[in-house]
């Protein structure tokens, strides 16, 4: 994989051919199993349906965002597939195909789009998904859920029962590493593998036995997860954030997986803060930072920003004086204005958990303020949602809970960076519809090339 499962990069405009597009659509976090799901789905349906027949994967993020997801760089990179040859979903307007008559949708890992794509609902025609189900779909859509570790042990269910001889081990190491590392490597005691996530990785293992070690990958993809060494301050706040918002404060918490005086000490940083909250609007910007120390025992700090003296004050106090939960901060020294810094004694005490003491602390500072239009609901929405009402521009990164939330085992953020660049906006290259295919006919060339190689 892949040979003919995508035919291109960008698409701009709507196809001049009259065939239809058969768009494999992951999920808006585009997590690792989101993404594998998709390529793998692609690939199995343009090798199992007739040859006019045109599926393309989709990354639902901005190409943009893909250094942010360091697993997912990380696997690409392992695998040899070469991101330029990915499509993402600002390449390709799903909304002009769709009034062009030339999209059918496949969604993978989720069910349900955004009110920004309800448009498309009428042309899905396809949902595999390892969720419950929270809406209906008509009658002609095949909808296939099971409520298993890995939406992609269900794509590697239908690649084995519906055409086992299509798999190579490109794909199965997709796949295998994908269900090993969203399962927590099988671990019994996480409880989150199913017993079909264990017979397909069991499977895989069987037909192909030189894929990696259970171990090895796991840790590797972990690692590579967590990896910010690479990422600039902004990419750093993005790359793992929600956001509150009330009427007039927006409030945004962002996880980073580094010693908080390692971060307050990156060269230029209130600047980028300010940049940061000023880009986006937010009025409060919370940090909570993670890292392992040499017993290998989570530490956990905090730092809030904010320039409004009376909104900063209320936050600190807040939290300094909760007791369900305590989150025992003391203090930490910072030499930058409208920064205060905290060491968290209190390690139990996930971003999750803080969410209702922050939720808590605006409502404190609006019953101090709040005016006779009366009080105004506070909201916890994505980081996503927010960028959305200003400027449309940016897709969901991590739409339910982060890894550090769940509260499994988090591994120490390695040394060594596996990302190699970063830069967000280096910009698209604007072609036409047509080159969808010309881009196949690389892809094919190229597999070819490499199978050959690999012989020799």
């Amino acid at each position: 994989m892949p040979d003919t499962y995508t035919k291109g990069v960008p698409i701009i405009l709507p196809l001049q051919e009259s065939r239809p597009l058969h768009v494999v659509l992951g999920n808006e976090a585009c997590d690792l199993d989101s993404m594998v799901s998709a390529l793998a789905l692609a690939f199995y349906l343009a090798k199992t349906t007739e040859a006019e027949e045109v599926f393309v994967p989709v990354l639902n993020i901005k190409r943009s965002e893909l250094p942010l997801r360091g697993d997912n760089v990380f696997f690409l990179h392992k695998v040899n597939i070469p991101e330029a040859i990915l499509i993402f979903r600002d390449e390709i307007d799903l909304h002009a195909l769709h009034q062009a008559g030339q999209l059918t949708l496949i969604l993978v890992d989720h069910h349900v789009l955004p009110k920004s794509d309800a448009a498309l609902e009428e042309v899905v025609a396809e949902v595999l998904d390892h969720r419950p189900i929270e809406q209906k779909r008509c009658p002609s859509c095949h909808v296939s859920v099971e409520l298993v570790g890995s939406c992609a042990t269900l794509v590697t269910e239908r690649i084995l029962q519906g055409a086992p001889e299509i798999l190579d081990r490109q794909t199965a190491a997709l796949l295998h590493g994908t269900i090993i590392l969203d399962c927590v490597n099988m671990d019994l005691k996480i409880g989150k593998a199913t017993l079909k996530d264990s017979q397909y990785v069991e499977k895989l293992e069987a037909l192909f036995p030189d894929l990696p070690e259970r171990n090895d990958i796991f840790d590797s993809l972990q690692k590579a997860k967590f990896d910010i060494s690479g990422l600039t301050t902004e990419q750093m706040l993005r790359k793992d954030q929600k956001t509150i918002y009330r009427q007039g404060i927006k409030m945004a918490i962002s996880a980073i997986y580094m010693d908080l005086e390692a971060f307050l000490q990156r060269s230029g940083l209130l600047a980028d803060l300010h940049a940061f909250c000023q880009a986006h609007n937010y009025d409060v910007l919370v940090t909570m930072t993670i890292f392992f120390n040499t017993h290998n025992e989570p530490v956990r700090q905090l730092a809030i920003f904010c320039p409004h003296l009376a909104l900063r004050m209320t936050i600190c106090e807040v939290l300094e004086h909760s007791l369900s939960p305590s989150l025992k901060l003391t203090p930490a020294s910072s030499t930058h204005p409208n920064l205060q810094a905290y060491l968290q004694g209190n390690t139990q005490v996930s971003r999750k958990k803080l969410l209702p003491l922050l939720q808590e602390a605006l409502s404190v500072y609006f019953d101090s303020t709040k005016t006779s239009s009366g009080q105004p609901e506070t909201v916890v929405v994505s980081r996503e949602q927010m960028d959305k009402e200003f400027d449309r521009a940016n897709n969901s990164l991590i739409p339910g809970l982060s890894q550090d939330e769940e509260d499994p085992p988090l591994p120490p953020t390695p040394m060594n960076s596996l990302v190699d660049e970063c830069p967000l906006d280096q910009g698209l290259p604007k072609l036409s519809a047509e080159a969808v295919f010309e881009k196949c006919n690389q892809i094919s060339l190229s597999q070819s090339v490499t199978a050959s190689l690999a012989k020799k």
